[in-house]
């Protein structure tokens, strides 16, 4: 953490407020084209997952958050249910590069894993590409596991896809 990292007022809330999914969506769609050039292909796909979301979440097993830096949006996830029964899908984990190294990418986490944990679900997915070494160093230090990987070309660009799952409640990771 920097020095005056620790004067920041960083805050995780619901996803609840006018504009915050759509904030979702312009993020990843900007932020993704600046440091990778994932243009149009990649924000469509994020605005389908928070499309889904928003119309038709069940409030008892799905949820949103955004992480908040001194009252600004600084970054998002989403817990969502995957089809298989007990498994959930953390889905658009997202820090802004100035909020990054304050561990609101963490926080972000450890509150949709404790969510996943209350709503009994027995695992936890996640898709990501093999060029996301920060997102990667979160999830392995709750334990998630690489499950699979896959050369892919996505959003113009040649890539590894990989799926992660943590087991919840002695559950196992597949479910």
């Amino acid at each position: 953490m920097s020095e005056g990292a620790d004067r920041r007022n960083v805050v995780i809330r619901a996803a609840d407020r006018p504009g915050d999914l759509g904030w979702v969506v312009m993020a990843h769609g900007e932020i993704y084209d600046r440091q990778f050039g994932w243009g149009a292909d990649f924000e469509a796909l994020v605005s389908r997952i928070v499309a889904d979301y928003a119309t038709g979440h069940s409030p008892a097993s799905e949820a949103a958050w955004v992480g908040e830096v001194d009252g600004e949006r600084a970054g998002c996830v989403l817990l969502v249910a995957d089809d298989k029964p007990q498994v959930a899908k953390l889905r658009v984990l997202l820090v802004t590069p100035t909020a990054r190294g304050l561990g609101l990418g963490t926080r972000l986490v450890e509150e949709s894993l404790a969510f996943a944990r209350e709503a009994g679900y027995r695992s936890v997915t996640l898709w990501t590409t093999g060029n996301l070494a920060s997102a990667r160093r979160i999830y392995e230090h709750f334990g998630f596991a690489l499950t699979e990987e896959e050369p892919a070309h996505l959003f113009g660009h040649d890539l590894v896809g990989q799926t992660w799952t943590l087991g919840l409640r002695g559950g196992s990771p597949e479910g």
